[in-house]
């Protein structure tokens, strides 16, 4: 979970804008836990982006995505309504293994 919420705030700092507000929120159940970022965008309307923004010529959602599921988690991530970004992660939680001796 620590990648997926560094990756996005990196992303929020490239693409969202000065002044761009962010909310994590991190929820842990028995048998997942979930983490959500938004950012407000930075008062920047959704829509096209000019090619340098939308091109960085980076992973960063790729890796975020393949890290999730190889996990046995989800991923969404995608624009907000008006403005900002939203990433969403969940990633089951595993029995931790049980050690014999003998």
């Amino acid at each position: 979970m620590l990648r997926i919420v560094q990756e996005s705030l990196t992303n929020v700092l490239r693409h969202a804008g000065p002044g761009a507000e962010v909310t994590i929120t991190l929820r842990c159940d028995k048998d997942v836990v979930r983490v959500r970022v938004v950012d407000d965008g930075g008062g920047r309307l959704a829509g096209p982006r000019p090619a340098s923004a939308r091109d960085s010529g980076g992973n960063g959602l790729v890796g975020m995505r393949e890290r999730v599921e190889v996990s046995g988690g989800s991923f969404t991530a995608g624009p907000r309504l008006g403005a900002g970004w939203q990433v969403d992660a969940e990633l089951p939680v595993k029995e931790p293994a049980v050690r014999t001796t003998g």
